[in-house]
């Protein structure tokens, strides 16, 4: 079982980017009940994300309006 990224600095991006852990809010709201090989994928991106990124700043808290948002993207793929 792969261990979330998470470092409990939630806020985004103007691009929904979690500047704590660099995933995009879909990747968050996915994570819960995806399966190893996706989230090893997407854990390969952090660095890289990260790096290109550099040091942002947290434009807005993850709102229930913004995970319902992803909830609703992510029913219509498999992770």
């Amino acid at each position: 079982m792969i261990q979330s990224p998470c470092v409990a600095k939630c806020g985004l991006n103007e691009e929904d980017i979690c500047m704590g852990c660099y995933r995009h809010i879909d990747e968050i709201v996915a994570w819960g009940k995806a399966d190893d090989d996706y989230k090893a994928d997407v854990l390969e991106k952090l660095t890289p994300r990260k790096a290109t990124m550099g040091e942002g700043v947290n434009s807005e808290i993850i709102s229930r309006q913004k995970w319902q948002e992803a909830e609703a993207r992510l029913e219509t793929i498999e992770v």
